[in-house]
């Protein structure tokens, strides 16, 4: 069985699943139970100078039956004292000295920095996490995104930190931004420790069109809140790979957004994460999911033969590249594996209306096919024109049978050629420009 232990930037914890700052790491309770429940790590939910939320906090997108594959909040940080905050703190330690405890910040001066820091060592805690991030609310106050958006204010603040920090700091970065691997520069010179993103997306999830209030509605009105869930998955894993490839950048990352199960996190690992941080699938399905997560991948490491998350940590960074230097002579078409096939003609209609118009529906009489599973008898099929298909693959994602159509390489008997290489070879005179697609 493979090790799950990591060591992320001196922070010791015996598996990288760790609960992400936010609701579910409010109190010591919520705590005992994440690490009773299997959790490695957790970041304390962001303790500053104690606010006063509102009612109601929360929204959701649904999809196709599907809940919260968007989450929306516009709930602040701890309103709890910090007195509280940093006792409880300290009496996790006591109980779980081999978990990674860490603590959230968030403060208005470099005076108060300064405190919250060495509130935080005194407690015991592992680490800290400067939240940069926070999308709403806290912003409006200066701090949150308001810094995170701004690498050389970022930058300043964290060298506060910096300057009495005895413990590992995090600087937890904001994807409400142009480039995200500005600030991970800014925290890499400021002498950060470690990165973490992202955190949640300033968003409005939707109107009541009978009401005209988007939700959460607090007595008729609502704001611009933060954004997570599965639904921002693709943008996180974009922004950790961006960070992990910058030779600039180079310090560990901790991964989050959109993390459900253990393939989740195996992706984000794969782009380079040490430990990635779940909170929305917790509030969805609480502590538990923590179990399948560690079989999941410990399974997972087993089967690829490697020995620790570190083996797999950032294995598919370097196979993600910019267009210019993609191969413009590899080829692909699809082909439909009508043995599976139902009949149902999604691939047509998104081929005709939606992409390249290369998909036939013909007499299955005429291809010799037998009836197919739940197909009508003599009623048409769907059949790729190779010699027009372009290779999109819009066909295979709409396809409700799994892998009836799939994408098979067609060899060009050309070398590899990237964008940069055709613009040189045009502007030499050594070939003519490409025809355009008819």
């Amino acid at each position: 069985m493979a090790d799950l232990s990591v060591n992320f930037a001196g922070i010791r914890a015996p598996n990288p699943f760790w609960v992400a700052s936010g609701p579910p790491s409010n109190t010591a309770y919520q705590t005992h139970r994440a690490f009773e429940a299997g959790w490695g790590g957790l970041i304390w939910k962001t303790i500053g100078t104690p606010i006063v939320n509102v009612s109601s906090r929360y929204s959701a997108l649904d999809i196709g039956g599907q809940r919260m594959v968007g989450f929306n909040n516009i709930e602040l940080i701890s309103d709890r004292s910090p007195e509280v905050n940093f006792q409880e703190i300290a009496e996790v330690k006591k109980r779980w000295p081999n978990h990674a405890v860490i603590a959230s910040l968030m403060c208005e001066s470099r005076e108060q920095w300064h405190e919250f820091v060495r509130r935080s060592e005194d407690a015991g805690a592992d680490g800290i996490e400067l939240n940069y991030g926070c999308p709403h609310g806290m912003c409006e106050r200066g701090m949150g995104s308001a810094v995170g958006q701004q690498p050389l204010v970022a930058e300043r603040i964290t060298g506060w930190v910096m300057e009495v920090a005895k413990i590992p700091v995090i600087v937890k970065l904001t994807p409400n931004i142009t480039d995200i691997t500005a600030a991970a520069r800014a925290a890499k010179r400021a002498g950060a420790n470690a990165i973490s993103l992202i955190n949640t997306i300033n968003s409005i999830t939707n109107v009541n069109l009978d009401t005209f209030a988007s939700e959460p509605a607090v007595r008729g009105m609502s704001s611009h809140g933060g954004y997570c869930g599965p639904a921002v998955k693709p943008i996180a894993l974009n922004m950790v790979q961006s960070c992990a490839a910058d030779p600039e950048v180079r310090m560990p990352i901790s991964g989050i957004g959109g993390i459900s199960n253990w393939r989740d996190a195996a992706e984000f690992m794969a782009f380079g994460a040490g430990t990635v941080q779940v909170c929305t699938a917790i509030m969805h399905h609480g502590f538990r999911i923590v179990d399948d997560m560690i079989e999941g991948l410990n399974s997972y490491l087993d089967e690829k033969k490697m020995r620790s998350v570190d083996d797999l940590c950032g294995r598919a960074v370097a196979n993600v590249t910019t267009w210019e230097k993609l191969d413009l002579n590899f080829r692909q078409v699809a082909r439909i594996n009508h043995d599976t096939c139902i009949g149902c003609n999604l691939c047509y209609i998104a081929c005709e209306d939606g992409a390249h118009q290369c998909i036939d529906l013909l007499n299955p009489d005429s291809l010799g096919l037998d009836l197919g599973p739940g197909r009508v008898p003599h009623k048409h099929v769907p059949k790729v024109r190779e010699d027009d298909c372009v290779g999109c693959n819009l066909c295979t994602l709409v396809c409700p049978v799994d892998r009836c159509i799939t994408m098979v390489e067609v060899p060009t008997g050309k070398p590899p050629m990237t964008w940069v290489e055709y613009q040189a070879k045009v502007a030499s005179g050594e070939m003519k420009p490409l025809p355009p697609h008819h």
